[in-house]
C-alpha cells in the first residue's frame, strides 16, 4: 500500500520553511501532494498557477512530490487523491493551536485521515510569506528565506508594481 500524504497551505510565496516540510515529508511518505488552497482571509500576491509554477520549480529535484491547486476543502481533496495524511509544519506553540482547531474539524469531516505535524528548522522558526512579502517589498535581501526562483519571481513583483504605480 502506497502512503500519500497532503501538504496544503496557501504558498505566497513558498519559502525555505515551506521546502524543508516538504522535503522531509518526501523522505517519510511514498506521494506528497503539495496542494494550494484558498484563504479567504488573505489576498494573495501571486495567482495559484504562479505558486504552483514555483513550487513546481522549487521541488523538480523531489521525484514523488506533485502539486496541484484545489478550490474547495482539503478532506474532499484528500479523498480525490487517496491520501490518508495530513503534513503540515509548526513553527511555534501559536501554530500548535491554531493546527490544533483545524485538524480536530478535519478529524470531524473525515475520522479517517491523519495529521502528521513536523517541526520546522530552527533557522526557519520565525519564517512566514507574509514576513517574506513585506522584507522584499522594500528591497531587502531574502536570498536565505526563499529559493532563488522565488526570490526572482518576487523581485519582478516589485519592480512591476513600481513601474504600475
Amino acid at each position: 500500500m502506497t502512503s500519500i500524504a497532503v501538504c496544503p497551505g496557501s504558498f505566497d510565496p513558498i519559502t525555505n520553511g515551506h521546502l524543508d516540510i516538504i522535503q522531509r515529508g518526501a523522505k517519510v511518505f511514498d506521494k506528497v501532494y503539495v496542494v494550494i488552497l484558498s484563504n479567504s482571509s488573505k489576498q494573495p500576491l501571486f495567482s495559484a498557477e504562479e505558486r504552483a509554477e514555483l513550487i513546481r520549480q522549487v521541488t523538480a529535484h523531489i521525484p514523488n512530490v506533485e502539486v496541484d491547486h484545489y478550490q474547495g476543502l482539503l478532506v474532499d481533496y484528500a479523498k480525490q487523491v487517496k491520501a490518508k495524511a495530513i503534513l503540515r509544519g509548526l513553527r511555534a506553540v501559536s501554530d500548535f493551536e491554531y493546527e490544533m482547531q483545524i485538524t480536530s474539524m478535519n478529524r470531524v469531516l473525515n475520522d479517517e485521515l491523519e495529521t502528521f505535524f513536523m517541526m520546522t528548522n530552527s533557522q526557519y522558526s520565525f519564517l512566514s510569506s507574509s514576513i517574506v512579502k513585506e522584507v522584499a517589498k522594500y528591497g531587502a535581501d531574502i536570498s536565505e528565506l526563499v529559493p532563488k526562483e522565488v526570490e526572482e519571481a518576487l523581485i519582478k513583483k516589485r519592480l512591476a508594481d513600481s513601474v504600475s504605480k
